[in-house]
């Protein structure tokens, strides 16, 4: 167990090696009566096909990570982040609506300091070069594997949490 400290109290962190993975676990209680649950990362998914969101979000849950919802359109998802507050998003850019997911990722970052993977088939320099605002954590090529989505969140979470 590593202890960490943050502006409100320490954070303890439990290593996980069967998954790869560290656990944030949540405060204990006053006087440390209760036992400490791991509090999974948070991930909203944001994908219109929902063959693909139902990959995704399985691939990740599968991982360890809390998949707190997926959202089709870019309204959804800021809604969703507005309410969820997750640590990340992974993002399409072709999404359902009239928006797309950089305009969806831009307003997320821009108003709740959440940013995204860009999971997608649609990443040529144009595409990339307006999305840079949203800092984006990293890209996904489609078609990807469920290891280099899972590896690519992982790495985003570290980046987010500042290990």
């Amino acid at each position: 167990v590593i202890l960490t400290s943050s502006r409100s109290e320490p954070t303890r962190y439990a290593a996980c090696p069967s998954r790869r993975m560290t656990l944030r676990l949540a405060p204990a209680t006053e006087h440390g009566a209760a036992p400490r649950q791991a509090v999974l990362p948070r991930i909203l998914v944001v994908e219109d096909d929902f063959l693909i969101s139902m990959s995704v979000e399985d691939a990740l849950v599968q991982a360890g990570f809390e998949v707190v919802g997926v959202s089709r359109t870019a309204e959804d998802a800021v809604a969703a982040a507005a309410a969820l507050r997750p640590a990340l998003a992974v993002m399409d850019i072709r999404l359902a609506g009239k928006r797309d997911g950089i305009d969806a990722a831009l307003e997320i970052f821009q108003r709740f300091g959440i940013r995204c993977i860009f999971a997608t088939a649609h990443a040529d320099a144009e595409i990339q070069a307006r999305a840079l605002a949203a800092f984006p954590l990293g890209w996904l090529q489609k078609p990807y594997s469920t290891n280099a989505l899972v590896d690519q969140v992982r790495e985003a979470l570290r980046t987010v949490e500042g290990n």
